[in-house]
């Protein structure tokens, strides 16, 4: 039995999960993470998770958080610039899901589903997007934590939503409807061609700490919105219906409940 099958299939397990799930236990560990004392966990997680430091701007870095939270070397990530394409925002495991035109609940396979009514705590922008896409780009703790803006357009203010700090791993998915409980905060982007876009990035268990450098105004695609520090963490676009055609390959893995490994700028779906 993994660490991860105690806390979300025994009794016991839940027990502790009530705590590590804390915003309380992820601010301990985020200040632990931010300190010089946390320096020496680099190399192990490096590691561990294959990761090709030759991508990454390293230097400077005292602390693991600053690893975390490393920039990507110029060149490494280029946004598609096809006005019509439609980019991914991050580095991550992506997969879509219909919103259902009647109550707005997303189905994801052999997940527990949700409402966009619960996922925004804002039932009248929730409505607008009955019948659309729910985009949900899953980061993995080797993915790169930095994200951009998924299209160009008249940002509005940061809404953030308290809440627990699960883990964004497919045990966790299949147990809780963690992306409507968890910390997250959202942005409305006014765009010239995929309509009204909700982008949202998702915290996750041990700190996912959310850190967006803009409150309102002007955004251009593929420039920085933010970045996460450390725990596995999510993004999630919502676009409304009849608006895009998702790039076939990704669409056909979602149908059977398989995530499809993106890049940030990568093209997944197209104007129609």
């Amino acid at each position: 039995m993994t660490s991860l099958d105690f806390f979300y299939r025994t009794i016991p397990g839940r027990i502790i999960l009530k705590l590590l799930a804390s915003r309380a236990v992820s601010k301990i560990c985020g200040a632990f993470l931010d300190s010089r004392c946390s320096a020496f966990l680099i190399d192990a997680f490096v590691k561990k998770n294959a990761i090709d430091l030759s991508d990454y701007q390293t230097d400077g870095i005292t602390t693991f958080n600053e690893f975390f939270r490393r920039k990507i070397k110029e060149g490494k990530r280029k946004f598609d610039q096809n006005t019509r394409s439609l980019c991914a925002p991050c580095d991550g495991l992506l997969s879509v899901w219909n919103i259902e035109e009647n109550g707005g609940t997303v189905i994801p396979v052999k997940q527990t589903s949700y409402t966009t009514t619960s996922l925004l705590r804002d039932e009248k922008l929730a409505a607008e997007y009955n019948g659309g896409l729910c985009l949900v780009f899953r980061l993995c703790v080797d993915n790169y934590h930095r994200y951009c803006y998924a299209e160009s357009g008249q940002k509005g203010k940061n809404i953030f939503i308290p809440g627990k700090l699960h883990t964004v791993r497919p045990i966790a998915l299949e147990n809780f409807p963690v992306f409507s409980e968890n910390c997250r905060e959202y942005t409305v982007i006014e765009t010239s061609t995929f309509g009204k876009l909700v982008q949202m990035e998702v915290g996750a268990m041990l700190v996912g700490r959310i850190v967006n450098l803009k409150e309102s105004g002007d955004v251009v695609r593929g420039t920085e919105k933010g970045f996460f520090e450390y725990g596995g963490s999510t993004i999630i676009l919502l676009i409304k219906k009849e608006l895009v055609n998702i790039r076939s390959d990704i669409a056909e893995n979602s149908k059977n409940g398989t995530e499809t490994p993106v890049k940030m700028g990568e093209v997944i779906a197209s104007r129609i």
